[in-house]
């Protein structure tokens, strides 16, 4: 494969990866929430989009949608019930709940749906190949290259240029001083919390195809995502878009040439720049 191709396929998974990670990174930013159950949320948006194409009969942007609002609906009832009774709670007690949340998951989904790897149906405009001039490469990862740099944009232009997105960052800042502004923090984090899972339903749905979609999904892919928002930096959209990028891509390479041992590479390489930079490469210090 020439160098455009390789690019273009770790672009195509590194946005996936972003889409299904900003929202964990800005969601333990904000509320400061040891998560491990976000790649659940993002596998019940891939198997919501599934079972939608299949039994509704819905289309493949239509089932999408539907599996944004019905995660982030869940994700929302789930923090004013769950979530929230734990903020104050210490990480272990965090982690211990939501990786069982997870196993929760994935037995529900192996129960219901079954344990098979699922497939999703493309429509016809997403099948083949487009011509860039430089090179031919497939629509569908195309696709998904155009879906993540506008939801990059759309959120960068969200967190900065809105109203919504400054009480945002001030809570990720200092949560005690936003609140003393006037700040509905509790609220912000119901809602916050609700986009970010469902940004997760829309990168499981989209990344179907791409990294494929079985019960098990939430802990194979776990560890990725918490290097993308280590690696990104807590709270930071830009940051969380560019690592995810670099992994994607480092990824893409490695599997091609060193299909054995190139996840350990990128452990690896994460533990050197954690000690280096704890805040991660993209994010602030003191963040």
């Amino acid at each position: 494969m020439d160098i455009a191709g390789v690019f273009l396929g770790g672009f195509a998974a590194g946005m996936v990866l972003f889409i299904v990670s900003v929202g964990l990174s800005v969601t333990m930013g904000l509320m400061g929430f040891v998560n491990l159950a976000h790649g659940g949320f993002a596998m019940l948006g891939g198997y919501t989009m599934v079972l939608a194409m299949k039994h509704a009969g819905l289309g493949f942007v239509a089932a999408l949608a539907l599996a944004f609002v019905a995660v982030a609906l869940l994700a929302g009832l789930l923090e004013r019930t769950l979530y929230a009774r734990l903020y104050r709670a210490g990480e272990l007690d965090q982690v211990l709940f939501t990786i069982g949340l997870v196993f929760v998951m994935i037995a529900a989904i192996t129960l219901g749906v079954g344990p098979e790897t699922q497939t999703i149906r493309l429509p016809d405009w997403m099948r083949g190949e487009t011509d860039l001039g430089f090179v031919r490469y497939r629509t569908y990862s195309l696709v998904v290259i155009a879906t993540g740099v506008a939801l990059a944009l759309a959120l960068w232009l969200g967190f900065e240029r809105t109203r919504f997105g400054a009480r945002i960052r001030a809570a990720v800042d200092n949560r005690r001083m936003a609140a003393s502004l006037g700040v509905d923090v509790g609220r912000l984090f119901t809602v916050t919390f609700a986009i970010g899972s469902g940004l997760a339903a829309v990168g499981g749905g989209l990344g179907a195809e791409i990294l494929g979609l079985d019960p098990n999904y939430p802990l194979r892919y776990l560890a990725y995502f918490l290097i993308v928002v280590a690696v990104g930096g807590l709270g930071r959209v830009t940051g969380v878009f560019f690592a995810a990028l670099l992994i994607g891509v480092l990824d893409f390479v490695l599997k091609i040439h060193f299909p054995k041992g190139g996840t350990m590479f990128i452990y690896a390489l994460t533990l050197v720049l954690l000690l280096a930079r704890p805040q991660g490469l993209f994010g602030r210090k003191g963040a």
